[in-house]
């Protein structure tokens, strides 16, 4: 899996693409994917908190990040029509989600449906 290079904590974010992105959604771990494109301002407001998270959570929670520009079909088979959306896969199942730049709290908020 690729890190994203743009990304100081890349070793925790994974950039996910259509080659990986079943195997990851259907990890061990939960995963908490971004679905982000570069054009995005609300993605990049977004992206110091993914990380923050990221750190705060890796131990119980796998994130990564998916540019909808480059994977397009992945976008809509998981009905993402706005971005930025989050969305917690477990075991290949979606858990939670939210759209928009919802901040810390709302992708804590989302991240505490975690059992």
């Amino acid at each position: 899996m690729h890190t994203n290079p743009k990304n100081n904590d890349g070793d925790l974010i994974l950039e996910l693409s259509e080659e990986n992105f079943e195997k990851s959604i259907n990890g061990k771990k939960p995963i908490l994917v971004d679905f982000w494109a570069t054009w995005c301002g609300p993605c990049k407001f977004m992206l110091p908190v993914f990380d923050k998270l990221a750190k705060k959570y890796a131990s119980k929670i796998d994130f990564g990040r998916l540019n909808v520009d480059d994977s397009q079909s992945i976008a809509v088979k998981y009905d993402v029509y706005a971005i930025p959306t989050f969305i917690i896969f477990y075991k290949g199942q979606t858990v939670e989600r939210a759209v928009g730049a919802v901040g810390e709290k709302g992708l804590e908020n989302i991240l505490g449906q975690i059992k």
